[in-house]
């Protein structure tokens, strides 16, 4: 029998990292960062600590430069990719701001240098931000070229112990059957293995990341970001979007 959605499905999370692209701070612009939607972010985030969940956060950098169009236009992809890196403490600052004006406290974490402005990131420092309830904001991906900002939260996921990775989506309810800009009638997989999505070629996260997450049964939630409601209801158990682990069975 199906599990009813607004059922409890697991209980809540004691750690998380928060998986999002720099498109979800853009909001409805191609380009830039949407006040409206880093507030709305924020604030999401803020209730998340406030319920005692220990948050980290991956941001990407699509709204801003992406080293993949840096490549196709004729670009090093080392060069590209570092570009990208450096574009995504950008966004981290633009986080950090709004969180503290939450009230919360954060920090910076950059995995290339910029100490006028972030700390270098060191996992036990990271981890004990974490059990203080600050929120660390891993900037500058993995601080390497070809990796992307998906395989960065799943490596500092398993780094710092995170429970699963909260991965937002913009405009879509989680992972589907089929590319909704293609086929309208596109449905909502509930729930998926890691390995069916390398092998279906589902647009979850990049193959890097889901075999890291997959050799060390890390969990994935796909939701949709448009609600910034539906982070709260996952870390409160409820089941929302695409569960990605180990098995797809229920």
């Amino acid at each position: 029998m199906a599990a009813d959605p607004e059922e409890p499905d697991r209980g809540p999370f004691n750690r998380v990292v928060l998986k999002l692209s720099g498109e979800a701070l853009a909001g409805d612009d191609d380009f830039g960062i949407d006040p409206q939607r880093i507030n709305r972010i924020a604030s999401a985030v803020s209730t998340a600590a406030a319920s005692g969940v220990e948050v980290a956060i991956v941001v990407g950098a699509g709204n801003i430069f992406r080293g993949v169009s840096g490549t196709a236009s004729g670009m090093d992809r080392a060069t590209a990719d570092y570009m990208g890196m450096i574009a995504t403490v950008l966004n981290a600052l633009a986080l950090q701001d709004q969180l503290e004006r939450e009230g919360l406290a954060t920090r910076v974490q950059s995995a290339i240098a910029m100490q006028e402005v972030a700390e270098p990131y060191i996992r036990r420092r990271a981890i004990r931000h974490l059990e203080k309830g600050r929120v660390v904001i891993f900037a500058a991906g993995t601080g390497n070229p070809f990796f992307t900002t998906d395989t960065t939260a799943a490596l500092r996921a398993l780094e710092i112990s995170a429970q699963c990775i909260l991965m937002a989506k913009n405009g879509v309810e989680g992972v589907l059957d089929a590319d909704p800009r293609v086929n309208p009638d596109a449905k909502l997989i509930p729930k998926l293995s890691h390995l069916e999505a390398i092998e279906r070629g589902l647009k979850v996260m990049d193959t890097t990341a889901l075999s890291l997450c997959m050799d060390n049964d890390l969990p994935i939630m796909v939701f949709n970001l448009d609600d910034p409601n539906n982070i709260q209801r996952i870390l409160d158990g409820h089941r929302v979007g695409t569960v990605v682990s180990a098995t797809s069975k229920e």
